[in-house]
This record gives C-alpha cells, sequence and structure tokens, in this order.
C-alpha cells in the first residue's frame, strides 16, 4: 500500500527539488570554439565585453578575441592576430592571460616561455628563448597605448602566466612558474624585478603529483606535469596580493605595500607572507569587491572561493569542470571562466586525446 504524503508536505518536497536542480545547473555556456583551446578570459566591469584569448597550439586562429553574440571577433584587430614569426612585437605569439581593469583597459600577457618553461604543449618546449610582452589597450577606442618588452628579465627561463595590475602604485603583478617567482613591472619606467624568488610560497612541492579524471597527470615520458607560483589575484583597491602554486594546497596573501617597496630585503618581502587557508589543487583565481577570492578546484570539478573571514565554500560543482583556467568578473552578477582541460591532451594519456570537445567559455552567478 503506497503511503500517504500530506499535500502540503508534497508541494515541499518539490519546492526542495527544484532548488536543488537549480543549483545542480547553474553552470551556464557561454561560447564554445570546437578544438581551439581558450585559456584567458576577463570581463570588462564598466561594459561587460568578453575577452578569450588562446594560446599558440594547432589548431590555431587568433591568439585574442572579443566574444560578440557567441563568436569570436580578433583584437583589437587582424593584423595584431596575423602569425608573423619575424616581426614579433608588433604581433602576437601566444596570449596567455588577459585583465580588464577598473579604468577600462585591457592589458595582454603575451608569453611563449622557452626551454624547459613551457608547459603548454611540445612545440613550444623546444624553443630555447622565450618571447614576452604586454600590451595595455584602451577600451575606449581599441587602440594600443603601450608594450612593455621585459628586456631585463632571463628569456630563457622566465615563463609569465598570469598578470593583475595595481594602478594605485602604477605596478604590474605577474607570476612566473618558469623563475618562481613574482614579477613586479614598472607601468612608469618598463623595468622589471623579481620578488620571493624559490619562495616556500612560491614554490611547487616535491613530488606533489596532480590526479585528475582518476590519473595522475604524467607524461609519455614519466614526468609528472608541475608548475610552480601560478594563479594570481587582486582584491578591489589593491591592498592584498594572492598567489599559489599548482602543485601545492596552499593559498597565500601578501600586502602590496610589500611588493611596491623596492628597500625592503628579500627576507623581508617573506615575511610579509601570510598563508591564507587550504584550498586544495587550484590553476585560475580572481577577486570580487566584496573580498571574496575565487578559485578553481579541479580534483572535484568545482569552482570555490574563500570569504573574507578565511572561510572555504563551493561556488559550483560540474563534471564540465575540467582544469578552470582563467576568470572574469562582469558587471552583470557572472563569473566567467575557460576551462583548458590540460590533463586531457595526448602528452598526458599515452597518445590518446581525452579532451572533452568542444573546448567551452561558461559563466556562473556570483553568490548573494
Amino acid at each position: 500500500m503506497k503511503k500517504y504524503i500530506p499535500p502540503i508536505l508534497f508541494f515541499i518536497s518539490i519546492l526542495f527539488n527544484t532548488k536543488i536542480m537549480a543549483q545542480e545547473s547553474t553552470l551556464m555556456e557561454v561560447a564554445s570554439f570546437g578544438k581551439y583551446q581558450p585559456i584567458g578570459v576577463t570581463v570588462s566591469a564598466k561594459t561587460n565585453r568578453l575577452f578569450v584569448s588562446f594560446p599558440k597550439r594547432e589548431p590555431y586562429l587568433y591568439g585574442l578575441t572579443e566574444i560578440v553574440n557567441g563568436e569570436r571577433k580578433p583584437f583589437p584587430d587582424e593584423e595584431w592576430n596575423k602569425t608573423d614569426t619575424i616581426n614579433t612585437r608588433n604581433h602576437f605569439v601566444s596570449v596567455q592571460d588577459l585583465y580588464a581593469d577598473e579604468k577600462n583597459f585591457l592589458w595582454v600577457l603575451d608569453s611563449r616561455p622557452g626551454g624547459s618553461a613551457s608547459i603548454f604543449g611540445s612545440d613550444q618546449a623546444q624553443k630555447k628563448e622565450g618571447h614576452f610582452k604586454l600590451l595595455q589597450i584602451n577600451l575606449a577606442d581599441n587602440k594600443v597605448v603601450n608594450v612593455y618588452h621585459f628586456d631585463d628579465l632571463p628569456k630563457d627561463k622566465s615563463a609569465l602566466n598570469d598578470i593583475v595590475v595595481d594602478h594605485d602604485k602604477q605596478l604590474a603583478y605577474l607570476s612566473d612558474p618558469g623563475l618562481s617567482a613574482i614579477v613586479v613591472l614598472d607601468l612608469k619606467t618598463g623595468k622589471s624585478r623579481t620578488v620571493l624568488q624559490k619562495d616556500t610560497a612560491t614554490l611547487a612541492n616535491p613530488g606533489f603529483i596532480l590526479h585528475l579524471d582518476n590519473r595522475d597527470v604524467v607524461d609519455q615520458a614519466g614526468k609528472p606535469f608541475t608548475s610552480n607560483v601560478n594563479g594570481i589575484a587582486l582584491t578591489h583597491d589593491n591592498p592584498y596580493f594572492y598567489f599559489r602554486a599548482i602543485n601545492q594546497t596552499k593559498l597565500y596573501r601578501i600586502k602590496t605595500e610589500y611588493l611596491a617597496d623596492t628597500r625592503l630585503s628579500e627576507t623581508q618581502i617573506s615575511e610579509g607572507v601570510e598563508m591564507v587557508t587550504e584550498t586544495g589543487v587550484c590553476h585560475g583565481m580572481i577577486a570580487d569587491k566584496k573580498g571574496n577570492i575565487y578559485l578553481s578546484s579541479s580534483p572535484d570539478y568545482s569552482v570555490k572561493y574563500v570569504s573574507p573571514d578565511g572561510k572555504l565554500h563551493t561556488l559550483v560543482t560540474d563534471k564540465r569542470l575540467s582544469w578552470p583556467d582563467s576568470f572574469g568578473i562582469g558587471d552583470d552578477g557572472y563569473l566567467y571562466l575557460s576551462c583548458a582541460q590540460l590533463n586531457r591532451q595526448e602528452k598526458y594519456n599515452k597518445g590518446k586525446d581525452r579532451t572533452d570537445y568542444p573546448y567551452r567559455i561558461y559563466k556562473v552567478k556570483l553568490p548573494e
């Protein structure tokens, strides 16, 4: 005999289940790109324009694009996106990361590491010297207003990865897993310096092997994927800089005043580093205006965030979240992100491509 369920309980159960279903479907597809792998993602806070970058690996069409009605448009124009191995100062080589700031500028990190510093494909690993530049583009007219070339970095060892910009101090902060350091770029002079090089907070843990999709991320030669300091975030109004390596589980931060003060010794800067909390394996990060720090979490296919009180929360869990790599926050209340699926490439699967095509950009509603 069937058990009688009072009508009020029946409707409560429907409402409860609907709520759960809504939570499970919060990840929304924004655009898809076939076999073209997206890496960098950013959103202009003032206009909600969405920009996506693509590293130089086959197949390849454009390095930097604006997504308009779900379609890629070369940005800032076709010429910058043409492949030119000779005139690399005025053409993209391999666009890695993007950062749209509060002053309506788009910062474009064109970074193709050389030698063993590269992590994005064997074709790059054959290069002995890397190519690096940073573009500042005015989104009011889509014109390039500055280009920085990092001439004082060792091009055979550097691997510039992510960027944030501190207008208050006229500085840019970049992660460099190749040098195991934070690079501080003076936007007025174009000179850069490295800090926290090979610090405990910027180094991957020795022997820490990523285990994703029930597999160790190890290449055909038996070499595990490893990356030192990688994901970074800058809080609203620039008081704190957050950073971490991929091959470890801790989130660190430091007051930006430590990074800006050229009088401080390496020891003094290191003493300013704070361990925030344990978060698990993470690739990309971003901060919102409320002080939340959003982090990817590859092992459990989720995006988490650390609230200002230091507590770790889960924003969304979805099996499509494979290697969430880069984040952008729009003025529409959504977090935008790419999924690089790096661990599913042939290199880490005995020659078999396990990528779930097409590559996609997603968005998810920010917490209230």
